[in-house]
C-alpha cells in the first residue's frame, strides 16, 4: 500500500484546516452557519429595542416628534451614505480575497475601516451637540440652549433615552467591527488568505452588512419622523 507524499499530505490537510474538519468546504460551511446563527441572535437583540421604540412612541407621540426635530438629518444622511459605501467595499474585499488579489483586499479593507471611523466621528459631533443642549438620557435630561421655536414636552427625555440606547449600542457594534476589520487586514497582509481560504474575510463582511442594515432602519425611525 503506497503512502502519500509530503506534498500530497500538505494539500490534503492545509495549514488553515482545523483538525476537527475533514475538508475546507466543511470548515467553511460550519463557519458560515455559525455566523448566520450569531447574526440571527443579533437581529433578535435589536428587535427588542425596535419593539421598545414603537411602544414608547405610541405612548409619547408628541415627545418623539419634538425630539426628532433636534436630530440633524444631514449628519444622519451622511452616516447612511458612509455605511452603504463601506458595505460595498467589504463585499469587494471578499471578492478580491477569492481572486487571490491580496493588495486589493487590503485596500478595500482599509477603505471599510476608514468609513467606519468617519461614521464614529460624525456620531461624536452629534453626541457632543446633544450634550451641549442638555439632552442627556434618563434623569440627567436638562434641556438648554435649544433652537428658537422648539419647545420640548416634559416627557421628551423618553425619546432621547431611546435615541442614545439604540444609536449607542449600534455605535458599539461599529467599534467592534473596526477592531475585526483591522484584525482581518493584518492577517491578509501576512498572506493568510487565498482563493482556498477566505472564510474570515467573508465572515467579517457578513457582520459588517448587519451593522449597515440596522442603521438603515434606525435612520428613518429616529431622524425622519413627522
Amino acid at each position: 500500500m503506497s503512502h502519500p507524499t509530503t506534498a500530497q499530505e500538505h494539500d490534503a490537510h492545509p495549514k488553515f484546516l482545523q483538525h476537527h474538519f475533514d475538508t475546507p468546504a466543511q470548515q467553511f460551511d460550519a463557519a458560515k452557519l455559525g455566523m448566520w446563527l450569531f447574526l440571527a441572535q443579533e437581529v433578535l437583540f435589536f428587535s427588542g429595542l425596535f419593539v421598545a421604540y414603537f411602544v414608547f412612541r405610541s405612548w409619547h407621540p408628541e415627545a418623539f416628534s419634538a425630539g426628532s426635530q433636534l436630530l440633524d438629518p444631514v449628519m444622519g444622511t451622511t452616516n447612511t451614505a458612509v455605511l452603504l459605501f463601506s458595505s460595498l467595499t467589504a463585499a469587494l474585499a471578499v471578492r478580491s480575497a477569492q481572486l487571490n488579489q491580496r493588495n486589493q483586499t487590503s485596500l478595500f479593507l482599509i477603505i471599510t475601516i476608514v468609513c467606519a471611523c468617519v461614521f464614529m466621528v460624525v456620531k461624536y459631533f452629534e453626541y457632543t451637540h446633544k450634550f451641549h443642549m442638555g439632552l442627556f438620557p434618563g434623569k440627567a435630561f436638562h434641556p438648554q440652549h435649544l433652537p428658537k421655536g422648539i419647545a420640548l414636552p416634559p416627557d421628551a427625555s423618553v425619546f432621547f433615552s431611546i435615541y442614545f440606547m439604540m444609536t449607542g449600542l449600534h455605535g458599539l457594534h461599529v467599534v467592534i467591527g473596526i477592531g475585526i476589520m483591522i484584525w482581518i487586514l493584518i492577517r491578509n497582509m501576512r498572506g493568510e488568505f487565498s482563493y482556498r481560504y477566505f472564510t474570515p474575510v467573508d465572515i467579517a463582511a457578513l457582520y459588517w452588512h448587519l451593522v449597515d442594515l440596522i442603521w438603515i432602519y434606525l435612520f428613518p425611525l429616529l431622524y425622519l419622523m413627522d
